[in-house]
């Protein structure tokens, strides 16, 4: 599944402000089944999860309020060359994961976009068995 924010901002469409930025992925991450989070590493990372795989980071850091995504690596190379405050992840792999900060462009459109892209990303490398259904329970789950 790609995700289909690289073309940019709809017309109209306004960016969000550094303070919506964070929550709105926050409650994206949070309305799709089987998603955990917590602070496993330091207090600072918001680190969410579906099915104990981790598919966002949330820094809460006031000098760096960014989301770190997993994303293909050709859609995440498109993304940092059309969007200014999309950059290599911050804390993983560089090639499948970036960063993302409130900026020119960055709409609700497209956090909600990115985190459910990344969200499936994660999903898809799942067996069937261990793969969440709609209603927030495992796929042949007891």
């Amino acid at each position: 599944m790609k995700a289909r924010v690289a073309q940019g901002q709809e017309p109209g469409e306004k960016k969000l402000s550094e303070r919506q930025f964070q929550p709105l992925a926050r409650k994206v991450a949070l309305s799709l089944p089987d998603v955990s989070h917590g602070r496993p590493f330091v207090e600072k990372l918001d680190v969410y999860k579906v099915a104990d795989k981790v598919f966002m980071i949330v820094t809460d850091d006031p000098n760096e309020q960014i989301i770190t995504l997993k994303a293909d690596p050709q859609q995440a190379q498109a993304l940092r060359e059309r969007f200014d405050t999309v950059t290599a992840g911050r804390y993983l792999d560089k090639g499948h994961w970036i960063s993302v900060g409130a900026g020119r462009g960055i709409t609700r459109q497209v956090v909600t976009e990115l985190v459910k892209t990344s969200y499936q990303s994660v999903v898809e490398t799942m067996s069937a068995h261990d793969r969440p259904k709609e209603g927030g329970s495992k796929e042949g789950g007891t």
